[in-house]
């Protein structure tokens, strides 16, 4: 039961984003018998299959991509992943995989595309956005997302296999810029009254919570999560222009 252990203490530190992704490890980790590795071959050699006991270096190696993107370390962004894996994994464990951590920050050769090719492999498209979301929260720790930080993010999102609307989408949540509500919408901000509704519609039942009646808990409970972020935009969006 560990993915719902990881998923509770995620949901504590981190809300929904947190506690999606703390059942993705958990339940990874639930799966395998997990084996300490002496070396680091199976995050950054070619030739050795990873396997799923190694998800959380993975995830490590696609943080410290992010929070190397604007060419520097920034202790802010380490607190942010450190915290989450302590509360995932509790604080002996999380040390243990830090000490990789160090080893991962100082690797120049981290692959994304290899990394992100192995999530696609074990991971379902709503699990991938909460990933998306958690490596926007990684560089947003430190007060704000640079370019450098937000266009490294994109490239790992096209090797996730997200659309560049749903990337938009959530990155809108992190940027505060006067179409913010249009873009979590999915739409341009000259877009015609009837066509704000139809995308409200279009979104709303693209993350109605009713959809995922068949799956877990914190996939529900993070649905909800979007459909409330859908809400508020569309209400904004309402005030502005008088819509009734």
């Amino acid at each position: 039961m560990i993915k719902w252990f990881a998923a509770i203490l995620g949901y504590i530190f981190f809300r929904f984003p947190g506690a999606v992704l703390g059942f993705i490890l958990g339940s990874l980790l639930d799966s395998t018998t997990i084996k300490t590795s002496g070396n680091f071959k199976t995050v950054f050699s070619q030739g050795e299959k990873v396997t799923p006991a190694d998800f959380e270096l993975n995830l490590l190696s696609l943080s410290s991509i992010v929070i190397k993107a604007d060419g520097r370390v920034n202790q802010r962004e380490l607190d942010y992943v450190r915290s989450y894996f302590v509360s995932a994994y509790g604080k002996e464990r999380a040390n243990a995989t830090f000490r990789t951590f160090n080893e991962i920050i100082k690797n120049r050769d981290v692959s994304a595309h290899r990394i992100c090719m192995y999530i696609n492999q074990h991971t379902q498209y709503p699990s991938r956005l909460q990933i998306l979301h958690f490596l926007f929260g990684i560089a947003n720790a430190d007060g704000s997302v640079s370019s450098a930080e937000a266009n490294e993010i994109q490239n790992i999102a096209r090797f996730l296999r997200i659309n560049l609307r749903d990337f938009e989408s959530i990155k809108a949540m992190f940027f505060k810029t006067v179409d913010q509500a249009y873009k979590i919408l999915e739409i341009e901000k000259n877009a015609s009254d009837s066509e704000v509704k139809k995308a409200f519609r279009t979104m709303a039942k693209k993350y109605h919570p009713d959809k995922l009646q068949h799956m877990d808990e914190v996939y529900k409970k993070g649905a909800e999560e979007k459909f409330r972020e859908v809400q508020k935009a569309y209400d904004q969006i309402k005030k502005e222009r008088g819509i009734s």
